[in-house]
Formats: structure tokens, C-alpha cells, sequence
């Protein structure tokens, strides 16, 4: 039954229809006043978010933007001349070379707007808040097309990777139960050569994969870390994993499976993304339910 379940969503979804009715779904969530957040979080955790509304249901959800549609013009005016100020302060105090690529003058403005000199470290974990922006705001840039909501973006994923530091353990054992679970020939294998503990799986929660998968995979993902559910990136990583099977069952080092999952082939990212998502969905329903009404 499951099987056939997910051919005919695949099916579905390669026709179109499936994200037609998605995208009618959301409009009607949209054409509440104000929004109901419970139900647009739990509209993110079971469906991707069609793309022409992915910014705007995030900024929601991130709480860059209130529930109240009539309010949400006025609000992005102020964080827009917010934005502006902060860019103008950075160029006139010299507070970083305005050549510098985009997502380090980003990163400038959010230390000028917190009041810090350089990138904090994330204190439960020592972990430097700049190797969490800069991927984020580069994919991002990638995304979306108003630099502002990048920058408002940026921060508030950053904010909600430094508040699942005291999970990180916790999504990590996720990993292993889960990967073992999965496919314990791999685990197995993992574990002999003492490559498990070598996986850079605080590197990939901590910036969410941003420069791990490509920006279009990423969304899928991302659209469940803003609504709450952070606990996917244990799923992506184990689907990561498995998706290179192959190639790293041949390993016979920890850094030949270190070199095996840095250069993961681009047609595999989109796969990867989906049959985590799929994976999460079937493990975690009820726990997403839960985490949706909060």
C-alpha cells in the first residue's frame, strides 16, 4: 500500500496536478484574516511550497512578517529602510570592504545590527554563527531575488540553527539509529573504518546543506526547518549517505568516504531531498503534527 501510495504521488506530481491542487490549498490558508499559522505550518510539513509563494510563507513563518496580509506592505517598508540604513552604516564605518562577495556584507550588517565585532560563536556548542550565514546567504541569493528578504532570511535561519544547538546531539543519534535502521550493511561498513564519527554532520545541520545540496533541492528542505521541524536534517543526511552507497561501501579509509560525500553528483541532490522528505514524513507524522499546533 505504501508503495503504491508513493507511485501515484510521484505520478501525480510529475503530471502537475499534484501541485495544482497544492498551490488552490495554500490560496485558501492566504485568503484567511489574519493567517492561521498552525495551519500553514502544517500546510509546509506535509507539501512543498510552490515557488511563487515560498518567500513570503517563509517570512511568515520566521516571523519577519506578521499573520495580518493588510499589515504586511507597511512591515517590509520598515524592514526595508531598515535594511538600507544598516548597508549605508557598514559602507560610511568602513566596517567591511564593499567589494567583498555579497554574503560577507550581509554578514556585516547582521554584527553592525547586533552589536558585535565578529561572528559570535554559538555558545552550546562553540560552533561560528559566519559558517551558518554565509552558506544560507549565499544559497539564498541564489533564491531570491530581493536582496532585503535575503538578508531578513539569513538572520532568522541563523537564529533558528542557534536555537537546535542543544538538539544537535540528538539529531546525530538520529542519524545513526536511523542509518542502521535504513541500511546496516552501510552503517556496518561506516563503522568499521571509523568514518562515522568522521561525517561533517554538525557542518551540514549547522548551515542546513546550503552548499551541500543544490539551491533548487534546498527548498524542500528548508520549507520544514522554517515551520518548525529541524529534525529533517537527520533524514537528509542519512538519505545523503545512502544515496552514495556505492561508492562508499568501496571506501576503505574515512577520508575516501570524506572525499565520497564532498563531491556528490548533482543528478543524485534532487533524490536525495525527496526520499528524505518521504522518509521523515513516514517516521515523523505525528510528531509534526504536534510541533505544527505549537
Amino acid at each position: 500500500m505504501t508503495d503504491e501510495r508513493n507511485f501515484r504521488s510521484a505520478y501525480y506530481e510529475k503530471v502537475g496536478c499534484r501541485g495544482v491542487e497544492e498551490k488552490k490549498s495554500l490560496e485558501i490558508l492566504m485568503k484567511e484574516k489574519p493567517w492561521d499559522r498552525v495551519k500553514l505550518k502544517q500546510f509546509c510539513l506535509r507539501f512543498t511550497v510552490p515557488g511563487a509563494y515560498r518567500n513570503l510563507v517563509w517570512k511568515v513563518l520566521l516571523d519577519i512578517l506578521p499573520v495580518y496580509p493588510d499589515s504586511h506592505k507597511f512591515v517590509m517598508e520598515q524592514r526595508t529602510e531598515q535594511y538600507n540604513d544598516l548597508l549605508y552604516a557598514v559602507e560610511m564605518l568602513e566596517f567591511v570592504d564593499m567589494k567583498a562577495p555579497r554574503s560577507q556584507i550581509l554578514l556585516a550588517m547582521w554584527l553592525l545590527e547586533t552589536e558585535e565585532i565578529t561572528p559570535p560563536l554559538f555558545p552550546e556548542t562553540n560552533y561560528c554563527s559566519s559558517d551558518t550565514f554565509i552558506p544560507i546567504a549565499n544559497t539564498l541569493l541564489e533564491l531570491v531575488d530581493s536582496e532585503v528578504d535575503v538578508y531578513w532570511l539569513s538572520k532568522s535561519l541563523t537564529d533558528v540553527v542557534g536555537n537546535m544547538q542543544r538538539e544537535l546531539g540528538k539529531l546525530r543519534d538520529a542519524f545513526h539509529t536511523m542509518l542502521e535502521n535504513e541500511d546496516g550493511e552501510l552503517y556496518n561498513h561506516l563503522n568499521e573504518i571509523q568514518a562515522l564519527e568522521a561525517l561533517p554532520l554538525t557542518k551540514w545541520f549547522n548551515c542546513c546543506f546550503a552548499g551541500v545540496l543544490d539551491d533548487t533541492s534546498l527548498t524542500k528542505i528548508w520549507d520544514k526547518v522554517c515551520a518548525g521541524a529541524p529534525k529533517i536534517l537527520s533524514f537528509v543526511a542519512v538519505m545523503l549517505v545512502i544515496t552514495l552507497r556505492r561508492n562508499i561501501l568501496k571506501a576503505k579509509t574515512k577520508e575516501e568516504v570524506l572525499k565520497c560525500v564532498s563531491e556528490s553528483a548533482e543528478q543524485w541532490e534532487e533524490v536525495v531531498a525527496n526520499k528524505a522528505i518521504e522518509l521523515w514524513q513516514f517516521y515523523a507524522q505525528p510528531q509534526n503534527d504536534q510541533l505544527a499546533k505549537k
